[in-house]
C-alpha cells in the first residue's frame, strides 16, 4: 500500500489530481459531511428536494430489489415525529431486537444542531413505524417513543461505535417479530470474508432518489484489511493534491516528501475498526444508501432463521453530491457482537 501512495505522491508533486470520494453519514454532498444529520435532513424538507431531482434523471435502486410484503418482519423506520408516513419524513432505519427495543446506529438520534454542537434527540422528535414494507399514510403502526440511549464512546464527529437503542412507549400492535443478534464468538463466525449478508431499508436509489418500499440487496463480507487498504488509497488520492502544493511551497526535496509522506500515512487511523464489519462485492454496485442508516445487516443461518450481524453506518458519497457512491465495492456496518454487554446493561437498568 505505501507504495501506491508514494506513486499518488509522485502524481501531485508534478500534477495535484482532484480528489474521488470521502465518508458520509447520511447528509453528505458533494463528499462532505453536512453540518446537522439525517433528521435534520428529513424534517427540513432536504431528502424530498433531492428524491424530487432525481425522478427527473429516472432513478433505479442500487442493484437491489423490492422486498416481498411481510419478508423483514423485524425492519422498522424511523421517523420524524409529528409527521405523516412517508418517503420524505423517513431518516433512518432500525430493528426490533425486543418488544419494545429497536436497535439503530448513533449517528440517526445524534447530531450537530444549528450552532455546531453534538446532542442527542428528544424522544417526541421521532417516532417508529412497525409492521409494513411501505412508506405510506396510514401504513403500519407508528409507535412513540419512551427514551433513547447513544453508546457512550460515540461522538459525532466519528464513525466508530456508531451503535444506539431506541425504547418504545408499548410494544407494536401489527404482526412483527423480533431478531436475533450474535454474541462475541458467534460475531467472529460471522465476519468472515464471504459469508452471505443481507442489506434492507428504504434509503435512497441511484440518482438520490427516496424509496417507498421497502428493498433488500445480498453482499457479502469482505476482508478488512482490503476494505481498509481501498480506503486509504482514497484518501490519499484526496489528500495528495494538498500535500504537494504544501511541499511545493514550503521547499521540501523529494526524498524528505516521501519519507514524510510514508509517516503520515502510517499514522493515518483505518477507516474500518474492529468495531465495524465491511460487507459488498468485489464487482461493486450493491450497496446501501442515505437513508438506510440504522437498519439491519442479517446474515441467513440455518432453518431458515436470521441472524443481524451489523448496523448500517456509513459508506463513500458521490462525486455529484447526490446520495452515496453507486458503483462502491462496500459500505461499513457496525458489529453489533461487539456490543452485546453494552445492550444488555441498558435494557437491565430500563425496564
Amino acid at each position: 500500500m505505501i507504495r501506491k501512495l508514494s506513486i499518488l505522491l509522485a502524481v501531485a508533486i508534478a500534477a495535484p489530481a482532484a480528489g474521488a470520494f470521502e465518508l458520509f453519514f447520511d447528509t453528505s454532498e458533494g463528499g462532505v459531511k453536512a453540518p446537522t444529520g439525517p433528521y435534520e435532513d428529513a424534517k427540513s424538507g432536504e431528502k424530498g428536494k433531492r428524491g424530487a431531482a432525481a425522478a427527473e434523471a429516472g432513478a433505479k435502486v442500487i442493484g437491489g430489489q423490492v422486498a416481498a410484503e411481510g419478508a423483514w418482519p423485524w425492519q422498522v423506520a424511523l421517523m420524524v415525529g409529528g409527521t405523516q408516513v412517508g418517503t420524505d419524513t423517513q431518516f433512518c432505519g432500525g430493528s426490533l431486537v425486543l418488544d419494545q427495543w429497536v436497535l439503530t446506529a448513533a449517528h440517526c438520534v445524534h447530531m450537530a444542531g444549528q450552532d455546531g454542537t453534538f446532542s442527542d434527540l428528544a424522544p417526541q422528535e421521532l417516532a417508529i413505524l412497525v409492521g409494513t414494507n411501505t412508506l405510506a399514510p396510514g401504513s403500519g403502526d407508528l409507535i412513540e417513543v419512551e427514551a433513547i440511549f447513544r453508546h457512550p464512546s460515540y461522538s459525532g464527529d466519528q464513525f466508530d461505535f456508531d451503535i444506539a437503542l431506541v425504547k418504545l412507549v408499548r410494544p407494536p400492535q401489527v404482526p412483527y417479530q423480533t431478531v436475533e443478534v450474535p454474541d462475541a464468538e458467534y460475531g467472529d463466525i460471522l465476519n468472515q470474508q464471504g459469508v452471505t449478508t443481507i442489506v434492507t431499508g428504504w434509503g435512497l436509489q441511484e440518482g438520490a432518489a427516496p424509496s417507498p418500499e421497502l428493498r433488500q440487496a445480498e453482499i457479502q463480507v469482505l476482508d478488512r484489511d482490503l476494505c481498509n487498504t481501498a480506503m486509504m488509497e482514497a484518501r490519499a488520492e484526496d489528500a495528495a493534491e494538498g500535500f504537494g502544493y504544501a511541499i511545493q511551497t514550503l521547499g521540501v526535496t523529494d526524498q524528505d516528501a516521501y519519507a514524510i509522506w510514508d509517516d503520515l500515512v502510517a499514522r493515518a487511523p483505518k477507516p474500518v475498526s474492529e468495531n465495524m464489519i465491511c460487507s459488498g462485492t468485489f464487482e461493486g454496485g450493491k450497496t446501501s444508501c442515505n437513508g438506510d442508516s440504522g437498519g439491519p445487516l442479517v446474515v441467513p443461518v440455518e432453518d431458515g432463521r436470521y441472524i443481524q450481524a451489523g448496523i448500517v453506518s456509513w459508506g463513500l458519497s458521490a462525486v455529484s453530491g447526490y446520495g452515496c457512491e453507486e458503483t462502491a465495492l462496500f459500505s461499513a456496518y457496525t458489529n453489533i457482537s461487539k456490543f452485546v454487554p453494552w445492550l444488555n446493561e441498558v435494557i437491565a437498568e430500563n425496564p
